[in-house]
């Protein structure tokens, strides 16, 4: 009989124990524009390894089809924290609407400006693109930006070309193998999936490497942050700082793993059918995710020259760009993981 009360006793003393530490745990709702892109493979990953688990969060990620529509999931009050391009934050600025990242995870965006299969003949040069279809993720989203201001910089009117929101995995390769856009702005994996099946495909620009970014934007060009309202990350400073604890280990994590590691923790469902594809795919992405978490100013500045030069309502708006981000957490982040700054 004692026994059989001690054990109860045990299981109830576990019970409690467990629900205590459901209760501590906050919950925050992230939402993620693209969750099958690698470049937002870290805040997925952190899930995979219960890094926000381990920092006191209980997090949902909402997989959304764009940066633009996670960013209306935010600004709507549906979701807490975007795990997004960075450079909303600064063309948001100029709508007087105050964003801030506080953990940058992809040193380049990776953005790719790639022709359909069946267009090779055709389009040659970014020029070729006038009067065109051009798929992007969503309309407004980073993929939107990129591609108005290649061009832009091209010489070209961004208004004379047709942009269709087509997403970022499968429906993306889908829209590029049917013809239904004659070329579209994609991210890895779908990129070098879209290879494996067509090795001739067509790259007009590419921002996968830091050569490649240097030559698009004349410096790096930070890509995927969290980041959310400047006021939700005001008053809720330890839901932040946690996030950017998750963040930063799962970036120590990613550099001290094998790319087969790195896949072996992702979801089935991301990876996808063909694994030596996704592989390929992550080895060659691999070197733009940050080792630091930190935002680089000089990085911050471009992506404010980039869309000072395309868009006339940010050049007139006098944006303080260095209010769009902050370190502090990373730096605190640091100090607490262990993790040096590089």
């Amino acid at each position: 009989m004692r026994t059989i009360l001690g054990r109860l006793a045990t299981a109830l003393s576990v019970l409690v124990l467990t629900a205590g530490l459901a209760a501590a745990q906050t919950k925050i709702t992230v939402a993620v524009g693209g969750g099958s892109c690698l470049c937002y493979l870290p805040t997925v990953l952190a899930k995979q390894l219960g890094e926000f688990e381990k920092a006191g969060l209980a997090v949902e990620l909402v997989d959304l089809k764009g940066g633009s529509d996670a960013l209306k999931a935010v600004l709507g009050g549906s979701a807490d924290v975007v795990s997004g391009y960075f450079d909303h934050c600064v063309n948001l600025a100029a709508k007087k609407q105050e964003l801030q990242a506080f953990v940058v995870y992809d040193r380049y965006p990776g953005l790719v400006l790639v022709v359909s299969p069946s267009h090779n003949g055709e389009i040659k040069s970014i020029k070729d693109l006038a009067g065109k279809k051009v798929g992007v993720s969503a309309p407004g989203s980073s993929t939107d930006f990129f591609l108005k201001y290649l061009l832009k910089k091209n010489g070209l009117d961004p208004t004379g070309t047709a942009v269709i929101g087509v997403g970022l995995g499968a429906t993306a390769v889908a829209a590029m193998e049917q013809g239904q856009i004659d070329a579209a702005v994609m991210l890895d994996p779908s990129v070098t999936v879209l290879q494996g099946s067509h090795p001739d495909l067509r790259i007009l620009s590419d921002t996968r490497t830091q050569k490649d970014t240097l030559a698009v934007f004349g410096g790096e060009y930070p890509g995927g942050a969290l980041y959310s309202t400047a006021a939700w990350v005001a008053s809720h400073d330890k839901e932040v700082q946690a996030l950017t604890n998750a963040i930063v280990n799962t970036l120590g994590w990613i550099h001290s793993h094998s790319p087969e590691d790195i896949m072996a923790k992702m979801p089935p469902e991301v990876v996808g059918k063909n694994k030596e594809l996704y592989l390929a795919a992550l080895k060659n992405t691999i070197p733009m995710y940050s080792e630091t978490g930190k935002m680089d100013p000089k990085g911050a500045d471009a992506v404010l020259a980039v869309f000072s030069e395309s868009s006339p309502e940010v050049a007139k708006a006098n944006i303080d760009v260095s209010k769009t981000f902050t370190n502090k957490y990373v730096e605190r982040a640091k100090k607490t993981t262990g993790l040096n700054a590089k």
